[in-house]
């Protein structure tokens, strides 16, 4: 006999009705991430898969503008029901802060958010759970990188070089965590007037491509700077909802993570 006290306690899986949790992470700001994670899983939903999205940005939550809810989440005790939002199941710190203000809280309170958004969101079945990661590589990234059963990640980044160096800092991050890298993204590629002028490339040339074959990923596909793409986020709006083949999220393939 054995006191169960003593006993050796099996943490339970986290997430243990979601077959693949894909993080979309850069290790900054401003390179396109929620853009990016918020096609992707609209694109999924389309291509016939269930699909959730957790914007895990505490401080500066964006996904709920990009996607507004047709049902918000509930609560009963600490159990959260998702909001629904185009048939893709949604959580964000911005449903439980007034539109404006602040989430003036420390990393440890922050961090036991994200810990919470992790254990009590009740999700149901899901096929894909993205992860729109905050910018940074420190204690809400490594709560996600440890609790989240995470089975890869996909990079976003703009050219510059400047953005590269960042990129890379994350992608040693999830190195550190034994997460594989599923690819990478390039946004804000080029600027092309229309389909037949010339592309103008404002901010440097193909450094996700270079950071992909120096990482030995698949480059994934780049993303130019659109008027459209700004302005549909922007409206709630996202472009994969227009059809527009510009971003071509629907062909991306790599979320066969196993």
């Amino acid at each position: 006999m054995s006191l169960p006290m003593y006993k050796k306690q099996e943490k339970p899986k986290a997430l243990p009705n979601v077959k693949h949790v894909i993080a979309v992470a850069a290790g900054k700001g401003g390179v396109g991430k929620s853009t990016v994670a918020v096609n992707l899983a609209l694109s999924l939903h389309y291509l016939g898969y269930s699909v959730g999205i957790m914007d895990c940005d505490i401080y500066g939550p964006s996904v709920r503008k990009m996607l507004p809810e047709d049902r918000p989440p509930t609560q009963e005790d600490v159990k959260i029901t998702p909001a629904l939002c185009r048939g893709i199941q949604m959580i964000s710190m911005a449903y439980f802060r007034k539109s404006g203000e602040a989430a003036v809280v420390r990393a440890p309170i922050a961090n036991g958010i994200i810990s919470q958004f992790i254990q009590n969101v009740q999700w149901g079945a899901l096929d894909y759970l993205i992860l729109d990661f905050p910018p940074g590589t420190g204690d809400i990234q490594l709560t996600l990188a440890q609790q989240a059963n995470l089975c890869g990640a996909v990079m976003v980044t703009t050219p510059q070089d400047v953005a590269v160096m960042d990129v890379c800092k994350a992608v040693d991050l999830f190195a550190q965590v034994k997460i594989p890298i599923i690819g990478v993204v390039e946004n804000m590629s080029f600027y092309q007037q229309n389909n037949e002028s010339e592309k103008v490339y404002l901010f440097g040339k193909a450094g996700g491509k270079k950071l992909a074959q120096r990482m030995g990923v698949p480059f994934l596909g780049e993303i130019p700077i659109s008027q459209e793409i700004c302005s549909s986020g922007d409206a709630g709006i996202p472009l994969i909802l227009r059809g527009d083949a510009s971003v071509r999220f629907s062909a991306l393939p790599f979320f066969r993570c196993g």
